[in-house]
């Protein structure tokens, strides 16, 4: 089998790892990749927003299977170019994709499925913000409604800096604030069928003991020793099914990965956010410990097989990922300074490229993904900080309290 992968972040280089030991599959091109993916396959350079060109390139690469990362591509409508090629592709059309590209509609799909999550309010003025805000009160809780790579989201004590985050977005969900841990669920559906990952828990805001801004992530672990033993059953039961179902009846069945992050709050369980792709960084722990091949599970939910797959395996132990973040992130990431110790086991590249003079620097806000493993969470931690501080990078930063404590 043949994939053609799209994307080149941390997520990416997890899944194209996976990918390469799946011994079904017999080549992987990630496009456009990172230096990083370029040890597990070929790289191909591509727009990977731009439908027609991930199109052609899936048909002149010969792909079997064409895998789609990030969400931008997703809600440009690039899964529905491929599929009119004849090719199989795991990610949802771009209207199933509205899960994640519009809070909106994800709050309108979750009322009619009778999915618990927290009472919102779409709003487009400032009248219409301040009446919101009024009503839900403090912590305010203001959600960009389109993309916004996992920093569009505001939670905040200050009226005055909730107020300002919705008058600079084009639309906002302002919503009730979610007490209690949160949690995040992957799950594979094929339109019809479903399989649940692991659970796992990731760190958004940029500094220790959730402090500063939110971020696209920080650093996650799986799994959740402290979990109730029936959590995914009630999640699937209660959030997955019900919206895989309600996406189905609209005509637009979701074909892809519907990432539930959930709020465990005294009044019980409820969703924070829908996306429509595997989450990053939770994602990396998670498939460190997959024993199912990676290949053959998305090619069977890109197929509608999921029904004939049998249950995933699961490696023994726990998972880890700290994140090593470039100098000014989240606000205004310093780029283009040299990386060492990227080439280690178990570092995943998220924002790399090589420089003309050959040297590997951090491109990105995110720069890499430090996963480690054993017999614990504990022992995990461990190794994944032992990676992060073999790496050098300027200015760079990461949380010390990823899975502290667990």
């Amino acid at each position: 089998m043949r994939v053609l992968l799209i994307g080149s972040g941390g997520r990416e280089h997890a899944l194209a790892a996976a990918l390469a030991a799946d011994e079904s599959v017999d080549a992987l091109i990630c496009a456009p990749g990172s230096p990083g993916m370029a040890a597990l396959g070929e790289c191909a350079q591509v727009n990977q927003n731009d439908p027609a060109a991930v199109a052609s390139l899936a048909v002149t690469g010969a792909a079997d299977l064409v895998v789609i990362g990030p969400e931008a591509p997703l809600v440009a409508g690039v899964a529905d170019a491929v599929r009119a090629k004849g090719i199989p592709v795991y990610g949802p059309s771009r209207e199933a994709a509205r899960i994640e590209g519009s809070k909106a509609f994800a709050k309108e799909v979750m009322a009619a499925a009778g999915v618990p999550t927290a009472a919102a309010r779409a709003c487009r003025t400032r009248e219409e913000a301040e009446a919101a805000l009024d009503e839900f009160g403090a912590p305010y809780v203001v959600k960009d409604d389109g993309l916004a790579a996992g920093k569009g989201v505001v939670v905040t004590e200050d009226r005055e800096a909730a107020l300002a985050h919705a008058l600079d977005c084009d639309r906002v969900v302002i919503e009730e604030y979610l007490d209690g841990p949160e949690v995040s669920l992957f799950v594979v559906s094929d339109g019809k069928s479903a399989r649940a990952m692991l659970p796992a828990q990731d760190y958004k805001r940029v500094g220790e003991d959730g402090t500063g801004p939110n971020t696209g992530g920080m650093g996650a672990y799986t799994p959740l020793p402290w979990a109730p033993d029936d959590l995914v059953e009630e999640i699937m039961g209660k959030v997955a099914e019900p919206t895989l179902a309600e996406m189905a009846s609209r005509g637009i069945p979701f074909v892809g990965t519907l990432y539930c992050g959930l709020a465990l709050t005294a009044k019980g369980l409820k969703v924070v956010e829908f996306n429509a792709r595997f989450g990053d960084p939770e994602i990396q722990p998670i498939l460190a410990l997959l024993e199912t091949p990676l290949g053959e599970l998305l090619h069977a939910a890109a197929t509608g097989r999921l029904a004939d797959f049998g249950p995933l395996w699961w490696r023994e132990g726990a998972a880890v990922c700290v994140v090593i973040a470039n100098e000014g992130y989240p606000i205004e990431p310093v780029k283009g300074r040299p990386v060492y110790g990227a080439d280690e086991v178990g570092v995943l590249h998220a924002g790399t490229a090589i420089d003309a003079s050959g040297q590997l620097v951090a491109t990105g806000g995110r720069v890499l993904n430090c996963v480690g493993t054993g017999d614990s969470v504990a022992q995990a931690r461990t190794e994944a900080y032992a990676r992060a501080e073999g790496v050098k990078l300027e200015g760079s930063h990461y949380r010390r309290d990823i899975a502290a404590g667990i």
